[in-house]
């Protein structure tokens, strides 16, 4: 059997390193881009020698032992803890709202044990029982001055959409907490890989049995690949039955890139600006991923602009809107009548995956729909 990846990010990379490695089955990966790793890439930057993720912030944490074990027979991981600072109304405030958010917003000096009543009452001031959007959520979890100060306008710039008009699950990727912990995520392994993502996705796909093509556009050889072939489908699900139910709506990002001739420019990996009058939504300083590393006299930020997803851009986020999930469950019923085509990581299942997220899933698929084919 030819069986075809069509993508390199983690989800495919993952798929393809289970089927050379696990089933001892030749596989052919096709990649686009001049390089594997989707958007999860870093490069050194030949100016500074600072590793970059070449499109935008990637830091690896999970809680999931199985998924962690697995990275770790392709890499080892620094100490590094991922904290975000933001900026409203020219003051630098923790993210995500904790304690000293809180305090330092409301101009209070609440404990611990105080702030969660303070912030049920703020919650319960509108009487949201069941929200059903994004704003409503937002507001239902801590009230509407903190969701007009650092929700509201982040949201609109990162989505360009009324936070009415989006799902309330996605205002559930940021906690919020009645302590002074100001780590961004909560999981029990976190970390960047030590010699970045670059060389970490060379080590999965390092087999014999993958064949790698890059600068390779799937569809412009899809009609060579043999009717009878295996394919594991990783690109945005719309583009592959050719939009024929409507276009889904993807957001994206682009960057300005600024070399400084000192050797730290904000303090912090990543500055959000919550203000929807900054037409940016943060800037990534990323020479302090790599703290082990030895620090550098120059230093290197990308500046981050969302905007919408037009034929030529890629594709990054998915954006779920009642339209767009209606659409969606037309191409997976179409999907789903395909016995040699398996869609998925995040455009392909126009889910918002994070990294682990994705390995898990490859991890499953392979197990679960890969291997009874092979058999």
């Amino acid at each position: 059997m030819n069986i075809y990846v069509i993508g390199s990010g983690f989800f495919g990379a993952v798929i393809a390193e289970r089927i050379a490695a696990d089933a001892g089955i030749p596989v052919t990966v096709i990649e686009k881009r001049h390089h594997v790793g989707g958007n999860s890439w870093s490069e050194i930057c030949p100016d500074t020698g600072i590793e970059c993720h070449k499109y935008g912030s990637h830091i690896f944490h999970t809680s999931d032992e199985q998924v962690w074990n697995y990275m770790c027979r392709f890499t080892g991981f620094n100490n590094y803890r991922h904290k975000v600072l933001t900026t409203y109304n020219e003051n630098v405030y923790t993210m995500p709202i904790n304690l000293t958010t809180i305090n330092s917003f409301y101009g209070l000096s609440l404990t611990s044990s105080e702030v969660s009543t303070f912030i049920a009452g703020e919650a319960a001031k509108e009487k949201i029982d069941k929200p059903e959007n994004l704003e409503e959520k937002a507001v239902s979890l801590i009230g509407r001055p903190l969701y007009e100060a650092f929700i509201k306008g982040y949201t609109i710039k990162q989505w360009d959409k009324d936070p009415r008009e989006l799902s309330s699950g996605i205002i559930s990727r940021l906690p919020v907490r009645n302590d002074d912990n100001d780590r961004y995520f909560s999981d029990k392994y976190e970390g960047i890989p030590l010699d970045g993502y670059g060389k970490l996705f060379a080590e999965i796909l390092n087999h014999d049995l993958i064949s790698v093509k890059l600068n390779t556009d799937f569809f412009a050889v899809r009609d060579s690949i043999p009717p009878d072939s295996l394919i594991l489908y990783t690109g945005a699900i719309d583009q592959f039955f050719d939009y024929c139910h409507g276009k889904l709506e993807w957001r994206t990002s682009t960057f300005e890139t600024d070399i400084h001739d000192f050797p730290d420019y904000q303090g912090t990996t990543v500055m959000n600006y919550a203000s929807h009058e900054i037409p940016y939504t943060r800037i990534h300083e990323f020479k302090h991923y790599h703290p082990e590393r030895p620090s550098t006299d120059k230093t290197i930020t990308y500046t981050e602009y969302s905007k919408k997803s037009k034929d030529k851009d890629e594709p990054y986020y998915p954006v779920a809107t009642e339209r767009n999930l209606m659409i969606l469950e037309k191409y997976k019923k179409d999907a789903a009548k395909l016995n040699n085509v398996i869609f998925g990581g995040r455009l392909g299942s126009y889910k918002y995956l994070d990294m682990d997220d994705a390995i898990s899933e490859a991890l499953k698929c392979y197990e679960s729909r890969v291997v009874p084919l092979l058999k």
